[in-house]
């Protein structure tokens, strides 16, 4: 992409205050925080670090290698389960709800009782402090406290997620050089039960070491699963050491906590590495300030566990706080049409962190459904996984929020361990769109190819441009990461940057709007286009519920456009949607943008973090092979639509 890809984009302009009620209890409510974060520096970053009890304290803030808090000993599952039993011992820690109507709920005593145990356990099979543990498993309980057990031993986890296809999970392991494997016999999706047992003994036949295995057994007499060598029961191993307990293991700073690995849909995956200092102040840090979470809280994040916001939002960052944080075994999208709001109703929850893809499903199912439960204790709404649209930002403001409660929408990646870019909601006005201004401490900048900043208003590329403590040890050294250089950046005039390859604009107030991947655009009749800037247009038409386009053959030599759309349950395909497409991308971008195929579909192809596989449709559109399918939630989708396709 160069310069005339990022053409001037409208940015958010409607301001919102948060209720004066919010920002009286806020954690963060002093305006003054970010001239703190720009006068002290690195030093700013102590509060973050305060929030942990450390063993030993740290000497440096940030010293020369880029290490966070230097010298510093702590325990990440002492932090999150032990240090909390004093005052909340007989607290809720989690609570899960299961996809059969199952409820499992652990206080904190009953959390720290089950992580001893479990780590007692990798201590019996043979794992030590620093050896990788591959955690392969569903959003059941034994995935945290497993995560847990491996903190408290100082052993790094490695949480593949459940969806991946045999040979993904042998490529995680031979890369992380992991000899131990904790995963399921099975899990339950959309209420049928899925094996997971067959698929992890085909991944450890093409892992390069011998690999011990535990079992968690989630389908009881629906699976009859056989053991075989070095292959354990969970319950079994746990009974076994019943009662038993483990000292946390004392931890520098930088040693390793876990590797998580991006979802290699562009290619092999990559690593990345956090650190147990530096990743749980931040995690600890940004879940106090930009999602106000409070011990006394019930916080519920919808992602899965094996993303790195279920890592960040779910247990690690919720957890060292001391709160109640909610786990669902299902997804939003296959969750019956009430879930949702009877389990906010039913738990009292008071932070409701959630998916704009989510977000859409819920509208697609129309606002009578959550407004005949009582979400009255919801006191702030939050947007992870993709920039959202305005219109679907009102609704969620309106419908599940009731215009009492403030959104955030936060940016952020795999890469850097929290939110970088998000509105404060004790302090910041909210602009439906976009996603805020940096948080304070964090460098980010808007710059064309050579570097230079954009005029507010212009579209550029997203670059970090210095150090925070949620960074991974592969940015210790501030080397310019990415996984490919998608069209020369020059940043020889910055000290320190990640360029993002995210597309970005900021406006006159710093707020950034993110205009999605700068590999995410079409080329229609030699104009270039990111895809959201079109799909917000076709959102934008009532009845739409979700849109995704793609490019696709048009002739020789010649691309045009697919747009799939998957409309709200009450509107049906008809020629006066499509008239109401075209005209709204002829009028937000120009006539010779309209679509040359607009195709409904019944759902899109995502993962199960809630992002559209768009190579998938783009397969589709041109009459391809299809890809890889194992990452999807929903994969009987893509079927569908090349169904559809023939027939239309």
């Amino acid at each position: 992409m160069d310069e005339r890809d990022l053409e001037t984009h409208q940015p958010a302009d409607e301001r919102i205050q948060p209720p004066a009620s919010f920002v009286e209890q806020a954690n963060i409510a002093d305006p003054a925080i970010a001239d703190a974060f720009e006068k002290n520096g690195p030093s700013a970053w102590e509060r973050a670090a305060e929030l942990l009890d450390w063993d030993q304290e740290w000497e440096t803030v940030l010293d020369d290698e880029d290490v966070w808090f230097a010298d510093g000993t702590l325990n990440a599952s002492y932090n999150c389960v032990d240090r909390h039993l004093d005052e909340r011992k007989n607290q809720r820690a989690l609570v899960w709800e299961g996809q059969r109507d199952e409820t499992r709920t652990y206080t904190y005593l009953e959390l720290a009782r089950e992580v001893n145990e479990v780590a007692a356990t990798l201590r019996d099979i043979g794992v030590e402090e620093d050896d990788v543990v591959t955690l392969h498993m569903p959003v059941v309980p034994e995935l945290p406290i497993a995560m847990l057990a491996c903190a408290r031993i100082g052993a790094p986890h490695s949480v593949v997620y459940a969806g991946y296809a045999a040979d993904a999970l042998a490529e995680r392991m031979n890369e992380a050089g992991s000899e131990y494997l904790l995963t399921c016999d099975g899990y339950y999706r959309r209420g049928e039960a899925v094996t997971l047992k067959n698929k992890t003994d085909t991944a450890c036949v093409h892992v390069d070491n011998t690999v011990t295995t535990v079992v968690v057994d989630r389908l009881g007499d629906a699976y009859d699963c056989v053991l075989g060598e070095n292959e354990y029961d969970y319950e079994q191993l746990r009974a076994a050491h019943a009662g038993e307990e483990v000292e946390p293991v004392e931890r520098s700073t930088d040693d390793k906590l876990f590797l998580i690995y991006t979802s290699g849909t562009t290619g092999a995956p990559k690593r990345v590495t956090q650190t147990t200092g530096g990743y749980l102040s931040y995690a600890a840090w940004t879940s106090h300030a930009v999602l106000d979470v409070k011990p006394e809280d019930t916080y519920w994040c919808t992602a899965d566990i094996g993303w790195i916001t279920g890592h960040s939002y779910m247990v690690y960052g919720p957890l060292a706080l001391g709160t109640t944080t909610v786990m669902y075994e299902g997804d939003m999208e296959s969750a019956s049409k009430t879930a949702v709001w009877e389990l906010i109703e039913e738990h009292a929850v008071d932070i409701f962190y959630t998916s704009p893809t989510a977000i859409r499903t819920f509208m697609k199912r129309g606002e009578e459904l959550p407004a005949r439960s009582d979400l009255s204790s919801l006191r702030l709404l939050g947007t992870v996984g993709e920039p959202i649209n305005p219109h679907t930002w009102w609704w969620f403001y309106e419908h599940i929020g009731n215009r009492e409660c403030p959104i955030v929408d936060t940016w952020w990646q795999t890469e850097t361990g929290g939110h970088l870019i998000s509105t404060l909601p004790g302090v910041d006005d909210m602009k439906p769109g976009a996603a805020g201004p940096p948080l304070p401490g964090i460098g980010a900048k808007v710059v064309n190819t050579s570097g230079e900043p954009v005029e507010a208003g212009n579209g550029g590329y997203l670059v970090l441009d210095r150090p925070w403590p949620g960074m991974p040890r592969e940015l210790s050294e501030g080397i310019r990461w990415a996984d490919t250089d998608p069209k020369p950046l020059n940043l020889d005039e910055f000290e320190w940057a990640y360029p993002t390859e995210d597309g970005a604009l900021v406006d006159e107030d710093g707020y950034v709007t993110i205009l999605g991947r700068v590999d995410d655009v079409i080329n229609v009749a030699g104009h270039r286009f990111g895809t959201m800037e079109i799909e917000s247009a076709i959102v934008g038409v009532e009845g739409v519920a979700e849109a995704a386009v793609v490019s696709a053959e048009r002739g020789p030599h010649e691309r045009g456009m697919y747009a799939y759309v998957d409309l709200e349950d009450d509107y049906e395909e008809n020629d006066r949607l499509r008239t109401a497409i075209h005209a709204a991308v002829g009028e937000s971008i120009g006539r010779f943008a309209r679509p040359d195929r607009i195709v409904f579909t019944p759902s899109l192809p995502k993962t199960r973090s809630g992002k559209i596989v768009r190579r998938l449709l783009e397969d589709v559109a041109n009459d391809k092979e299809l890809g890889d399918t194992s990452a999807l939630r929903n994969p009987e989708v893509v079927g569908e639509i090349q169904s559809s396709i023939r027939d239309d």
